[in-house]
């Protein structure tokens, strides 16, 4: 496995925000519930208490029957950030903050997730954009 990198300010200087096409959104199913198998093609999950957090597209959701929350589109930052690393999340977010954007990080092993509200997307990539060159 490959070591990321933990500098800040590497990670913002060598960031490459790439946003996704699809539209994605959040859902909540029991963890017995039928469609629990959408798991293993979601794009992320996370087991609560409550029940089982879904992020998938919009259209498998849809297809599904699921209820969800706001539609949003996912930003990827394609550098290795590790998952020890200082900052980042911080950083993203007060960018973000400061032009009024909402965002859910989600850290992976490789690169951090941000997704924003779909009508946000195009200016939340701008204003990430213009942290690379901070």
């Amino acid at each position: 496995m490959t070591t990321g990198i933990t500098d800040l300010s590497r990670l913002l200087r060598e960031m490459r925000p790439g946003l996704h096409p699809a539209t994605f959104v959040y859902s909540t199913i029991a963890l017995d519930h039928p469609a629990a198998s959408l798991a293993m093609s979601a794009q992320g999950f996370f087991r609560e208490e409550e029940g089982l957090t879904l992020i998938l597209e919009r259209q498998a959701a849809d297809t599904a029957g699921l209820s969800y929350g706001p539609v949003m589109r996912m930003i990827t930052l394609n550098v290795h950030s590790a998952l020890e690393a200082v900052g980042l999340t911080a950083a993203i977010a007060a960018a973000l903050t400061h032009a009024g954007i909402s965002a859910n990080v989600v850290a992976a092993y490789y690169h951090d997730h941000v997704f924003v509200p779909e009508a946000d997307a195009e200016r939340a990539l701008q204003v990430l954009q213009q942290l690379t060159q901070a």
